[in-house]
Parts: structure tokens; sequence; C-alpha cells
């Protein structure tokens, strides 16, 4: 059954395959379906996953949606980068579109009435960040690794991942949207983006629980202690650093400070877009500001739309994923030649006649 012929929608699929619903005893079960492309998010997957989280919410047979990934490798390794880099390079506007449904899914998954179980194992990164971090029952494992990499193409983290990472204990947050490094479950715990440990090789048991337990009782079966996380033995440093108050200035003290991980983190971050480094400090900490999820979204889409027509983003897919040179040419090309005018310019109001996600006020 495809999505359009469901009525009311209990079981089916996106119209293309890359969405499967299920349903089993009390849970509905979304499995993203693009597994040679990590699951990565196309337009069509967003408005599936919409549509059914619609459909389920006043469904009263479903008591508790579940989000996996098809595949070994990962839940989601972000939005279809491609897609957004093919548009972006010919001037096309069908990624605004993409990311206003996206940021309003986001927003749903944050304030649904039923338990979101999200199953973030293997790589978790942008958009994927985006369907589960929000979750009200986030579940990593030894595979987890998650990350919000927008830096090293040239673009800023988005889908709700600067209200995240603002919310993170001390600067933990801005070190991870400045370099775009990924943290496996123990650091995913101790930041914020997840909530449980259950081993890999318990998953199946845990989802298929949920049928007919509540997920407290089924975590309460298959969750285990977490790993260590590694980031904790780096907060003196990490929360020094990052609270300076330019970037320069934040390179120059992760260089100085002594610490061997200090000075591979400012290399990486002088490796990244210099102005998406710097947009994204000022998003983080206005993220901060703004308090509420929504206004942050709201904020993310003015970024994203302004980010759409930087050369940055499509030089940075071509290098990362397209040549695969991983070689970016940025422009400008260092942190003290990206003006506060290039800056504010992703900060400001929309364009006349483009609409807003209709979140906040």
């Amino acid at each position: 059954m495809a999505l359009d012929d469901a009525a009311p929608l209990r079981e089916g699929s996106a119209p293309d395959g890359s969405v499967l619903l299920r349903t089993e005893g009390h849970a509905g079960h979304i499995t993203l379906n693009r597994p040679r492309a990590i699951n990565a998010l196309t337009h069509t997957m967003v408005r599936t996953v919409d549509a059914a989280l619609a459909a389920w919410e006043h469904d009263d047979e479903i008591a508790v949606v579940v989000v996996t990934g098809a595949g070994e490798r990962g839940l989601c390794a972000g939005g279809d980068i491609r897609a957004i880099h093919d548009d972006a390079r010919g001037g096309g506007r069908a990624s605004v579109a993409f990311w206003r449904d996206e940021y309003r899914l986001n927003a749903r998954i944050a304030r649904y009435a039923k338990p979101y179980v999200a199953l973030m194992d293997g790589i978790v990164m942008g958009g994927g960040v985006g369907v589960s971090a929000h979750g009200s029952v986030r579940v990593v494992t030894e595979r987890s690794a998650v990350a919000m990499p927008e830096t090293a193409i040239g673009f800023v983290p988005d889908v709700g991942g600067t209200h995240l990472l603002a919310r993170a204990p001390g600067e933990l947050g801005t070190h991870l949207a400045l370099t775009g490094d990924a943290v496996g479950a123990g650091d995913a715990l101790l930041l914020g983006l997840a909530d449980h440990f259950v081993p890999g090789d318990r998953l199946a048991g845990l989802a298929g629980s949920l049928s007919s337990v509540r997920p407290a009782e089924a975590l309460r079966r298959y969750a285990a202690p977490a790993p260590a996380a590694e980031l904790a033995a780096h907060r003196e440093w990490i929360d020094h650093c990052y609270a300076a108050g330019t970037a320069e200035e934040i390179v120059d003290r992760l260089s100085d400070c002594g610490e061997p991980a200090a000075k591979e983190a400012a290399q990486t971050i002088l490796s990244r877009s210099p102005t998406a480094v710097k947009v994204t400090l000022a998003a983080i900490r206005r993220a901060r500001a703004l308090g509420a999820l929504e206004p942050v979204l709201e904020q993310e889409f003015r970024v994203s739309c302004a980010a759409l027509a930087s050369p940055d983003l499509v030089e940075g897919v071509r290098a990362q994923l397209i040549d695969k040179d991983r070689n970016p040419r940025w422009s400008p090309a260092r942190l003290d030649a990206v003006r506060e005018s290039d800056v504010e310019r992703h900060f400001a109001p929309l364009a006349a006649g483009e609409p807003g996600l209709g979140l906040a006020g």
C-alpha cells in the first residue's frame, strides 16, 4: 500500500519505498529505507514520516512510535546533500521547501504526544540527529557515531542542532558545532543528545518488546550501563577555550593551552569553512538566548536559506562528497577575512514573500 492509499494510515511506505511503515501490537514502526545512502533524508521521506506521525498521534491503537534505519551502517547520515548541492549550484529553491518541511517535522517530533523512541544505532548525523535527538526516548549503542558535521561542507548546524548543542553542559556543544566531530554513546549521553544505552545485540529485543510494554519497562529489560564519556576529561580546556569572544580567539586559546587534543581541535576548525565557523558560533550563542526550540528552528531556517547562496556550500560538498579531494577552496579562506556583515546576513529577515516555518510567533 502506498502512502497516498492509506486511510487511515497504519501500514505502507513512501511512494518510492524510502520509508517503510508498519504496526506491531501497540507500536508504530518507521523505518528509513535508503541503506545504500545510510538512509539520507529526501523530501519524500520527510513528508512520509510527518504524515505517519500526524496520523498515529490520533490513533488510539498506537501507543508508541519506534524509528529505525535500514541496513547495518546507521540510522541516518543526514539530508540528501548531493541534491542540495545540485540545487544550490543551479540557483534553485527546492532545498528551501525541503528545509521548511524538515524543520517542521523536527518541531513535531519534539512536542509529540506519545513516546517517540529513536534507535540511534550507527551513523546519526545532521538530519539524522533531527529525526532522533528531539524524541522523548533516545537510545544509543556501542556503534553510535553522532555528529553535526556541517562546517566541513560550508554549512551550519540545522534541524534544531544549534538548540540541542546550546543546551549541552558548558561549552561542549560549541566544541562539537565548530569542529563537526562525531561522538560515541557515552558522550552523546553527556551532551544530552541521547537518554539510554542499549547494546547493539539487544536492539531487536527492545524494538520487539515495545509492541506490548511501555518504553520504561522495555528499557529496564534491555538497557545497560553506558560507556564512559570521553569528553568529560576535557571539560576544563573546552569550557575555557570556547568561552572566548570570537572564533579567532577560540582558535588561539586552543592552540596555546598546551593540550594535544585542543591543538588538534584548532587545526580542525581552521580546516572548516571560515564563514560557516563564524556563523555557527553566532548561531549557537543566539540559540542559547532564544531558549525554546521553535524560535531556534525559525532562526536556522533563515541561516540555511542564506547559506544556500554561499559559494562555500557548493564547494564543501564538492570536496567532501563529489570529487572527494578533501581540499575545499573556501571563500574567504581565513577567519579574519570574514566580515561581520557576512555573518549578519545569515540572520537577516527572509526575503519578501518567503514564508517562514510558522512555528514561533
